[in-house]
C-alpha cells in the first residue's frame, strides 16, 4: 500500500498564547468551524456531529486528547452531496499537533487520509485553510473566530456558491 502520510492535507499556524489556551480553543469546534455542531467536542470518546444543509455532515469521535500538546478526532461516519463517493472522509482522522516555538504556540493540523486522489480534495483544502489559518489563528489570538453560524451563512456560503454547490 502506498504511503499517504506525506500527502495528507496539513497546515501550520504560529499563535501569542499558551499550548493550554491553544488546546482550549481547539476542541470548542463551535468558536472556529460551526455552530452548527451537536454534541461534546472537548471530552475523551465522546461523539459529536457537524452538518451544513444537505451538503455536508459528519460524525466524529475524540479519540486522543494529550493535554496542552495533542487532540485527534476520528470521522466515524460522513456524507457528501456533491462527490460520487458520499463518505470520502470516513474513517480519516483531524489531528492537531500543538507544541512550544521561541515563545509561542504552533498549531500543526493534519487531516490524515484526506489526500489530493480524494475528489473533494480541492474543496476541503480550501475550506480547511480558511479555518485553520483565520479563523482558528483568530479564535486562538483574539478568542473570536469565525465559524459558520446557525443561520448557515458565512464561509461555508461562499464556498458552496464558489464551487456551485447550491
Amino acid at each position: 500500500m502506498k504511503n499517504t502520510a506525506a500527502q495528507d492535507y496539513t497546515a501550520t499556524i504560529t499563535v501569542d498564547q499558551s499550548p493550554e489556551k491553544a488546546l482550549k480553543a481547539i476542541t470548542n469546534i463551535r468558536g472556529w468551524w460551526s455552530e452548527q455542531v451537536e454534541g461534546n467536542t472537548d471530552k475523551l470518546n465522546e461523539e459529536f456531529v457537524y452538518h451544513y444543509k444537505d451538503i455536508h455532515f459528519c460524525k466524529m469521535k475524540l479519540v486522543e486528547l494529550v493535554p496542552n500538546e495533542k487532540v485527534v478526532w476520528l470521522v466515524l461516519d460522513n456524507y457528501f452531496n456533491f462527490i460520487k463517493d458520499k463518505k470520502e472522509w470516513k474513517g480519516t482522522k483531524l489531528v492537531f499537533d500543538i507544541s512550544p516555538r521561541d515563545g509561542k504556540t504552533e498549531v500543526r493540523f493534519t487531516h490524515q487520509g484526506l489526500v489530493p486522489q480524494y475528489e473533494c480534495y480541492e474543496i476541503c483544502r480550501e475550506a480547511w485553510t480558511n479555518y485553520i489559518t483565520n479563523s482558528l489563528r483568530n479564535y486562538i489570538n483574539t478568542g473570536k473566530g469565525e465559524p459558520t453560524p446557525k443561520d448557515n451563512a458565512g464561509y461555508n456560503t461562499e464556498l458552496a456558491k464558489k464551487w456551485k454547490l447550491e
